[in-house]
């Protein structure tokens, strides 16, 4: 079976895939980049080393029997999904919804305005983003959005550089950091405390950074009608506890804090300002009604401009389309039932054809969210293959169809001639040289961030490699 993409859903469906049937199932991981983990490695906060613990559960699903990576591959540029579909029993997409949701407001693409998922990405040193133009010479900057990517990017751009400094951020974003002007930061949301979607722990956080204050109107704090109708008929013990968080920062005094973190409510952009760069952002004052159960943002005449030279957009992830693979344009997610991929005008499953993850759901949960929608999609895959075995009396022990169990898929591909793959073998020389670098200074590990210096490195040690040997290729 091959998996395309090897962040958490793409790992753990591997690891429900070997357990289930081991030793009768074989799982081909693909990855685009030269390492493996995706979101936990180029998502999670440099300061929350606790979180990106679990990829000590996907280095155990990389040990079992049958497991193999393969990175470097860029699934839809260097093989087609029907190339796949036709050398493997199964083929599961998890590649997940890495674009930035935007805000389709004029000055959107002015310089200082940014996606959260490219800066986190940035800071965290995803190759992609290396050269993203992060401009921290202003003294305000204005995040978007009321969940825990907006707490991320508040809590980087407020924490002292010294701390930063003991995690395994992007050395480049070390270095911008140490630079940066930034003073301030106010994170807007469009709908009220009530509805902001951060959990108390990352909240409660934001008001733990050295040196920063906190800011919050006591008058931001007075729920609707709507918001208090919501949250009786929700019971929801998260909510109730950013209220009291929230309550408890109105009642702090700012004094003379370094940085201050403001919070301002049933706010939504209009336009983002400037000339050459970004200069304010408007925004126009909701009022918060109920509508078929829920609360909803409508926009009164009011407007305020809220002077910052970065706007960063939290607001969500979209998927993007893989070639050859069905997808939803309109919910931005591949449509399946239970993990089987379906066609578009029939409805009906693509044999063969999977989905798990973000591309399976959409961008929700955490990353042990994706742990149950992976056994779903696993769960689909066996069954589908075991339905297509042979008769019991003539089949195998095992639910794999295919005729030569010996076979390798890259040799019918050909896939080893036309990019430089990647193993785990030369991941663990990346993570190792990481970690060696990272001990130097105190730190879990110093990140390669240029593809050129991660493949150089998967292959030290590679006899007469041209990659090794420092000659370009892809």
């Amino acid at each position: 079976m091959a998996v395309v993409g090897s962040g958490p859903a793409g790992m753990y469906v591997t690891g429900f895939l070997l357990r289930q049937r081991p030793g009768a199932v074989a799982v081909d991981v693909y990855e685009r980049l030269p390492t493996p983990w995706g979101l936990v490695r180029f998502g999670v906060a440099p300061d929350h080393q606790n979180i990106k613990a679990v990829a000590r559960a996907f280095e155990r699903v990389a040990r079992l029997a049958g497991f193999r990576f393969l990175g470097n591959v860029e699934v839809g540029r260097d093989v087609a999904l029907s190339e796949l579909l036709d050398v493997y029993d199964a083929v599961v997409v998890a590649t997940g919804a890495p674009v930035d949701r935007e805000l389709g407001i004029p000055g959107e693409d002015l310089p200082g305005s940014l996606g959260a998922g490219a800066f986190v990405s940035w800071y965290n040193g995803h190759p992609d983003y290396r050269d993203l133009p992060v401009d921290l010479s202003c003294e305000r900057a204005v995040v978007v959005g009321n969940g825990n990517v907006a707490a991320d990017v508040a809590r980087i751009l407020l924490s002292p550089p010294d701390l930063l400094a003991r995690t395994d951020i992007a050395d480049h974003a070390l270095e911008t950091l140490r630079t940066s002007r930034v003073r301030e930061v106010v994170i807007v949301g469009r709908r009220g405390p009530a509805e902001a979607s951060f959990t108390n722990p990352e909240l409660r956080e934001l008001g733990a950074i050295p040196g920063c204050a906190v800011v919050v109107d006591p008058r931001e704090l007075e729920l609707e009608p709507a918001s208090r109708s919501a949250l009786a008929r929700a019971d929801d013990p998260t909510r109730r506890r950013n209220l009291e968080t929230f309550s408890e920062f109105a009642r702090r005094q700012g004094g003379h804090a370094e940085r201050r973190l403001r919070f301002l409510f049933r706010r939504s952009p209009l336009r983002i300002v400037g000339d050459r760069r970004v200069a304010a952002v408007e925004v126009v004052r909701n009022t918060l009604v109920e509508d078929g159960g829920r609360v909803v943002a409508l926009a009164t005449e009011r407007t305020e401009s809220i002077a910052c030279g970065l706007v960063v957009r939290a607001v969500g992830f979209r998927s993007e389309p893989l070639p050859e693979l069905p997808f939803d344009a309109k919910r931005g997610i591949v449509p399946n039932d239970r993990g089987r991929v379906l066609d578009p005008a029939s409805r009906a499953p693509l044999p063969g054809l999977y989905v798990a993850g973000w591309a399976k759901r959409g961008p929700t949960g955490v990353i042990g969210t994706n742990k149950q929608d992976a056994a779903e999609t696993a769960a689909a895959v066996l069954e589908d293959l075991a339905r297509q075995a042979p008769a019991e009396s003539q089949a195998p022990a095992d639910p794999v169809r295919s005729a030569d169990r010996h076979r390798d898929p890259l040799d019918e591909l050909g896939l080893r001639d036309r990019v430089v793959l990647i193993d785990y073998s030369g991941w663990l020389r990346i993570d190792a040289a990481e970690r060696e670098r990272g001990r130097a200074q105190g730190r879990p590990r110093v990140k390669f961030s240029d593809r050129r210096d991660l493949l150089r490195q998967a292959l030290a040690g590679v006899e007469h490699h041209p990659v090794a040997q420092g000659h370009e290729r892809r």
